[in-house]
């Protein structure tokens, strides 16, 4: 089965873009990982978000290489997904970065609270396939 959806080129002409059912899937799943690494918990009355990569990076030592290898799970998955090797360097970059400046002791707690590595690989990986997280939501 295919999912279509109706984009319009550089020119604005109709084009249809078609996914794989099973390619839908695996968008969904990622999007699954990266809101609960990044973005699972709200912090009331504030615009404040954190999710599991925040509250694991409490643990010193070993929380935030945890982390990053549930990251490596949304990268691994977006190579299955055909995307080119350029951008999954740009999604290693993302992991790399919060892993190390997450790292740093009580900074790096603040700082996993603000950088959303999951969250950004996960708009590096719609916008290759010119989708956005409506899209996710269609059920076909």
């Amino acid at each position: 089965m295919i999912f279509e959806r109706e984009r319009r080129d550089h020119i604005g002409r109709m084009k249809k873009h078609d996914l794989p059912i099973e390619h839908l899937a695996r968008l969904r799943r990622i999007r699954g990982l990266a809101r609960l690494m990044d973005t699972a918990l709200r912090v009331p009355g504030t615009r404040i978000s954190l999710g599991a990569d925040s509250v694991l990076g409490l643990i010193p030592g070993i929380g935030d290489f945890a982390a990053a290898a549930v990251s490596l799970v949304i990268v691994n998955e977006a190579r299955r997904l055909g995307m080119p090797n350029d951008k999954l360097v740009k999604m290693l970059v993302n992991v790399g970065f919060d892993t190390v400046a997450g790292s740093v002791t009580v900074l790096g707690d603040i700082f996993d609270v603000y950088f959303k590595s999951n969250r950004r690989n996960l708009q590096l990986v719609l916008d290759h396939f010119g989708l956005d997280h409506a899209d996710l939501d269609r059920r076909r």
